[in-house]
C-alpha cells in the first residue's frame, strides 16, 4: 500500500525532497496536518525514504481484537493515565531499539489550534534524540525531510527553527492551519 501511495503521488506530480540522517533514532514532526488525505502523504513518504516510524497511541487500542493490526502499523502502546510515564515508556522504546523512528503530528487535530502539543519537545530531551521536521506542501506538491535539530537546545531555538523550516508549506485545507507555537514558548515571554 505504501509503494502504491508513492507511485500515485508521483503520477500527480509529487516531488520528495531531503534525506534520512544518518543517525535512525530521532523523531520527525509532520504538519500541516489539515487532511484525512496526510495519511496517503504519509504513506508515500515512508515508502520514499524507506523508513518505517513509530506512532504512539492509546493503550485501549492494543487490547481488543484489532489490537494486532495497531501493533502492525507501528504503534506504540502508551498508558496516559501514569504521571509521566509516557516519557519512561517511550524513552525505553528508544533504548531497546537499534533504530527508531517515531513519527508525531504536533497539531494533534486537522483544525487551526493555538498551539502545538510540545510532546514531541518533552520526548526529544528525555530520550536524547534530534527532531527532524517533515512538511507537507500542496501547492508546490511536495514532501520534505528537514535537517535534524537537536535535542539540547532552548525550546525558542527550536521553534525558531521549526517555523522557518515550515514557513510557505500550505496544507490541503490552509483554514485548518493554525500558529506554529508550543505554551512553552507563551510561559518563558510572560
Amino acid at each position: 500500500m505504501k509503494w502504491l501511495a508513492e507511485k500515485y503521488l508521483r503520477l500527480r506530480g509529487w516531488a520528495f525532497i531531503g534525506e534520512v540522517p544518518p543517525n535512525r533514532k530521532f523523531i520527525i514532526i509532520g504538519a500541516p496536518h489539515t487532511s484525512n488525505w496526510d495519511f496517503v502523504v504519509y504513506l508515500a513518504a515512508v515508502s520514499h525514504w524507506n523508513i518505517s516510524p513509530k506512532y504512539l497511541g492509546k493503550h485501549t487500542l492494543f487490547d481488543g481484537p484489532f489490537g494486532w493490526v495497531f501493533r502492525g502499523l507501528g504503534g506504540i502502546s502508551v498508558d496516559r493515565s501514569q504521571p509521566g510515564g509516557l516519557i519512561d515508556q517511550v524513552t525505553n522504546e528508544f533504548a531497546a531499539a537499534d533504530e527508531l523512528v517515531l513519527a508525531i503530528a504536533p497539531e494533534g487535530t486537522r483544525n487551526a489550534a493555538p498551539f502545538w502539543k510540545s510532546g514531541f519537545l518533552a520526548i526529544s530531551r528525555a530520550v536524547g534524540v534530534p527532531i527532524v521536521p517533515g512538511g507537507i506542501d500542496y501547492v508546490k506538491k511536495q514532501i520534505t525531510l528537514g535537517n535534524p535539530i537537536e535535542a539540547g537546545e532552548d525550546v525558542e531555538t527550536i521553534m525558531t527553527r521549526v517555523r522557518t523550516f515550515y514557513e510557505g508549506k500550505t496544507g490541503k485545507n490552509p483554514q485548518g492551519m493554525g500558529p506554529i507555537r508550543v505554551q512553552e514558548e507563551s510561559a518563558s515571554t510572560s
